[in-house]
Parts: C-alpha cells; sequence; structure tokens
C-alpha cells in the first residue's frame, strides 16, 4: 500500500505539508520516476498543478538517509538508486485556490482535491492507497471515500484516491437522504442557513428522476454533494466518482430563489455526470494520462448532453415549473447565439479545443461552446427521437444503452459507438443531424423550431433593445468613465468603423457620458464618432441600415393555438401540465 500524509504548521500560509511514504521492491524499474498531474478530470485543459509545490525533499524512509533526486519534466521527478528501499517524500502544497477544482487552507477548515496535491509513482497506479490526515481535534471529514480509521481514508487506486476531494472542518453541516434504499449525503461547509426540509424534498425529487433515465441503476454505492457556500459571489461545479464539490455564494442569499436555483441546476448536473463520464468514460480516457492532454470528440456528450439534462430534469420531477425550465433554457439560447463563434467551429472540433482556449474568452468568434450548443443539439436530438417514435423512444434510451454497453463494462466509448446507439434507437440514419450539428456549422434554429412544435412549443426572435447592438452590430461598456467597445459583430456597420478597444468619446460632437444609446437614437441614421485608438484620435462613421437587426434575442415560448396533440406531447416530454 502507497501512504499519503498531510498536515499543516500554520494554516494562515496555505501551504499544506504532504509526505509520501512507498516500499520499493529489489527489481523494481531504475530511477523511482514520480508524477504530478498536470491536469484533473472534469477541466479538460493543462493546469500545471506543480506550480504549487514548494521544497522536495527525497529520503530513505528507514535510514533518515537523503536521496538524490533530478527534476525531469516541470512536473516529473527521477529519484536513482531506490531498489529496495522504503522511500519517503516530503513537499509543501499551497492550496489557496477556492473553486470546485481547487485546494485551499486556512483556520477554519482543510479543503483538498487530492489530484492537484498528491503524487504518484510511474507503473504504480492501480496499487491500494491511504491519506492520513493530521487535523484538529473536533475537525470531521466529508470524502466519498471510506474512513479506515480516525482521519484515514483508503482508495483501491491512485486514480480513485484523487477522484475524492475532501472537505475537514469543524463547523461541517450535514444531512442525508435516500432514493431506492441509496444514500445521498449532502454537506455544506460556509455561514449560511439551509432549509434543511425544502432542500431533502427537491434533491430527493430530481435525484428519482435521475435514476429514472438509466433504469434505476447508480455506478456508485453512495453519493455525497461537498458544498463550499462562500460569503461572495460565485458559481462551480466539478463532478467525481461518487461525489462532487459544489462552490456557491453568497452565503446569506442561499435559499432565495435567485441562488438556490443555481444550486439545484449545478447539483443535479452533476449527479448526472456520475454516469456520464465518470462512468461512461470516453474510450481516450480509459485511463487516464495525467502526464498530458487527453483529447477527445466526443465533450459534446459529456458536456452538452449532461448540461441539458441538469436543468431538464428538474422540470420532469417537478422541482421546476415549465417557466422556470424555459428561463434556464433561454440563458442557453442566449449564450449560444450571442458567440457568432457557431459558425466558424464544429462541435466535435470545439471538444478537441477545450485543450487549446476552451475556458477562456480567446478570440473573438473563433468558437463554440460544447456546454450551450451541446445542449441545444442535445435538446434537438430528444425531440427528434420522440417525434420518430411518438414519444416511445428518446435520448433517455440512448443513454441508457451507453450505460449497459459502455458504463457497466468499463469500456470506453467512441463516437463511432454514439452514432450507431443513436442510430439504432432512432430506426433509422441520422448522419444528416451529426453531419449539419456536430460535424458542421449548420445554423440551428429551423431544425429546433420545427421539434419544439412537436411539444406544442416554439422559437421565437425578438428585438434586441441596445441601440449599438441591434442597429449597429458593437457591445461596449462603462470602465472608468471610459465607454470602451468590447464586441463587434462581423458584417455589420460597426464592423467598418470600429474596432475592439476603441473608446467612444462622442457622438455628433456630443461627448458620451454614460449616454451611448441616447446619442445613437437620433433619427438621422448617420453618426460621427470621435475614438480614441492606441491614444490616437479618430473619427469614425456609423450608418445605420434600417433592413437589419443583430443580436436579436431568442427564446422558447409555449404556442398559443398549440392542438391538443401538441399538448399531450408537451406532457409526455416534461411530465408537467401544458
Amino acid at each position: 500500500m502507497i501512504h499519503y500524509y498531510l498536515s499543516f504548521e500554520n494554516p494562515l500560509t496555505s501551504y499544506l505539508q504532504v509526505q509520501l511514504t512507498l516500499e520499493v521492491s529489489t527489481d523494481a524499474p531504475q530511477p523511482l520516476e514520480l508524477q504530478l498531474p498536470a491536469w484533473r478530470p472534469g477541466r479538460y485543459e493543462l493546469q500545471n498543478f506543480a506550480q504549487k509545490i514548494q521544497r522536495v525533499e527525497v529520503e530513505d524512509a528507514q535510514s533518515g538517509e537523503a536521496l538524490s533526486y533530478r527534476k525531469i519534466t516541470k512536473d516529473r521527478w527521477a529519484v536513482p538508486n531506490t531498489a529496495g528501499r522504503t522511500v519517503r517524500v516530503r513537499y509543501n502544497f499551497y492550496a489557496h485556490q477556492m473553486d470546485a477544482g481547487g485546494s485551499w487552507l486556512d483556520e477554519n477548515q482543510l479543503y483538498l482535491n487530492p489530484v492537484q496535491a498528491l503524487l504518484y509513482a510511474e507503473g504504480r497506479q492501480d496499487e491500494p492507497c491511504q491519506l492520513q490526515l493530521a487535523l484538529p481535534d473536533a475537525w470531521h471529514i466529508a470524502c466519498g471515500l471510506p474512513q479506515s480509521a480516525p482521519n484515514t481514508l483508503t482508495a483501491t487506486s491512485f486514480d480513485q484516491l484523487v477522484d475524492a476531494p475532501l472537505i475537514a472542518s469543524p463547523t461541517l453541516l450535514q444531512r442525508t437522504y435516500e432514493v431506492q434504499g441509496i444514500p445521498f449525503h449532502i454537506w455544506i461547509q460556509g455561514a449560511c442557513v439551509p432549509d434543511w426540509p425544502q432542500i431533502i424534498r427537491d434533491f430527493g425529487a430530481f435525484t428519482e428522476e435521475n435514476l429514472a433515465v438509466f433504469g434505476s441503476d447508480f455506478p456508485v454505492s453512495d453519493y455525497h454533494f461537498l458544498n463550499q457556500i462562500l460569503p461572495y459571489k460565485h458559481y462551480h461545479g466539478v463532478e467525481h466518482h461518487n461525489s462532487t464539490v459544489i462552490t456557491l455564494g453568497p452565503a446569506e442569499l442561499l435559499m432565495t430563489p435567485g441562488l438556490y436555483k443555481e444550486l439545484l441546476g449545478v447539483s443535479c448536473h452533476e449527479l448526472f455526470h456520475t454516469w456520464n463520464v465518470k462512468s461512461i468514460r470516453p474510450a481516450e480516457m480509459q485511463p487516464y494520462d495525467f502526464t498530458k492532454e487527453n483529447y477527445f470528440r466526443t465533450c459534446y456528450i459529456a458536456e452538452g448532453v449532461t448540461t441539458y439534462y441538469g436543468d431538464y430534469l428538474l422540470a420532469r420531477s417537478g422541482v421546476f415549473s415549465a417557466a422556470q425550465y424555459f428561463t434556464e433554457l433561454n440563458g442557453v439560447l442566449h449564450k449560444h447565439f450571442d458567440n457568432y463563434g457557431h459558425q466558424n467551429l464544429s462541435l466535435a472540433d470545439a471538444s478537441m479545443d477545450l485543450w487549446l482556449d476552451g475556458y477562456k474568452p480567446g478570440a473573438p468568434d473563433r468558437k463554440v461552446s460544447v456546454y450551450h450548443k451541446g445542449a441545444l443539439v442535445a435538446l434537438l436530438l430528444d425531440l427528434t427521437l420522440r417525434q420518430l417514435s411518438q414519444h416511445q423512444r428518446s435520448l433517455d434510451d440512448v443513454m441508457r444503452r451507453l450505460y449497459e454497453d459502455f458504463g457497466k463494462t468499463g469500456v470506453g466509448y467512441t463516437e463511432e459507438d454514439y452514432q450507431q446507439v443513436v442510430r439504432e434507437v432512432a430506426g433509422r440514419d441520422m448522419q444528416t443531424y451529426f453531419d449539419k450539428f456536430v460535424y458542421g456549422t449548420a445554423p440551428l434554429e429551423e431544425s429546433l423550431n420545427k421539434a419544439l412544435r412537436f411539444v406544442g412549443c416554439t422559437l421565437r426572435t425578438a428585438e434586441n433593445g441596445s441601440v449599438s447592438e441591434s442597429v449597429f452590430g458593437f457591445r461596449a461598456v462603462v470602465r472608468n468613465e471610459r465607454t470602451e467597445v468590447t464586441d463587434i459583430l462581423p458584417g455589420t456597420p460597426a464592423a467598418d468603423a470600429l474596432a475592439v478597444e476603441d473608446e467612444i468619446v462622442a457622438v455628433n460632437g456630443r461627448r458620451v457620458s454614460q449616454n451611448l444609446h441616447t446619442l445613437l437614437s437620433s433619427s438621422t441614421g448617420r453618426y460621427e464618432l470621435a475614438v480614441f485608438r492606441q491614444n490616437q484620435l479618430c473619427t469614425v462613421t456609423l450608418m445605420a441600415d434600417d433592413a437589419k437587426q443583430y443580436w436579436s434575442k431568442r427564446m422558447v415560448e409555449k404556442l398559443p393555438d398549440a392542438t391538443a396533440e401538441q399538448r399531450a406531447s408537451f406532457r409526455q416530454w416534461l411530465k408537467q401540465e401544458f
């Protein structure tokens, strides 16, 4: 067994002391190579956690003899002459990142994502591991791993160990509910006042609906929601083997409608991941390679389908009303159509590009979101399957097949496997769907509107109320009393006159000061703008085109004249009255 021991001397420094001890056999390959993961599952980008490592020391654990080592990559260390020794490695880890994928240490708690902090011995990732924590009295541990002794956690492998975040604190709140005999634990760290009866009722309802998708089969024996409820605005969640970490704030607003809705949405989303990506895993990640990028073209399934179900199952379980669900769906529509990158990059290629810049704004209109377009493409597929079969089959059947064929067997699926399952569930060729919306950049609007009409809804387009956006195709924000251009749509009047980061100082001779909308709303149609561009003053002309509107808003609404058949179809899809 490989042993890890964590302690801290001064929590105000945020430095954890990490100790790794392992026995090296006499015939083990030399040198012993120790690797720190460069990324974590759930965020597909290199994060280079070795930036947080301080002062590495290696010794013979029995004699105390210092052992020489050499750093051979940014996050890999080689230790020669270790055969037959018990090797102990000591280093400090800087735990000062408070988000759902981070780690944090202060006088009130230790929050750890082990994937950031723990080295593994190359070739020995499948060995059992033990993690012992030196904690103050009265501190308790929230974690999905079993405790073999006080403050001691055990895992069957390094993968299981680092896929089990933990919170240790004297102030943890906890409640448990059961669905179909499976215990689900809700842990809360933070200065908030949870309405436990409401939380338990709503979590139980969406958990039941999650299980229904997969035929009431759950991949793990229990589940842990680890919530960091923070004193400031925040929103983030990350999935794990039998747990999730959710960071949310501000704490005093937890049970208000706005923030509570976010708690429900992210919790349902992360629970769905227990099947989709933690169990139904892409072939390219069987197993994880923590040293480099694990490229895969199916993140639109792992994240897009999960984003769709995260809100959809809240409606299907009755936790959200149809109106609440449409509000969330309209938010996804807005984020998708707000960025014209969907005209330039396919979903499959965007899955690859997560490793490039998928979590950053990046170059204007370059890319598309696997989360947002992925969710809309999943909605389109679900409604299409329902229409083809008159609700006898749906996306549920696709996910259930993936779980049976790949999740339960531990075999990774390929993009071809997904297409084959969709084709078999549909009972017809679905290549056009994939060619247009997964591997191509075809517009979604017409097909999505047609599918929505099957359930008595429509995709309505509404005019954008901002003159700069709707008439001229640009956005501006006020920063330190400077009106700066932040976004420009291609092919608009603004594209021929303005550049990103231009500072607009006057319109038709009138100074701009929180009044850009008013100054651009005269009836002339022609505007002379004084602009500072790279600290050079210049004058540009904006001409309105009355025949065109830009950045229109799209939203799902019920058809006022929906037929009885459409209303019945709506009920079968959403499990709610029309």
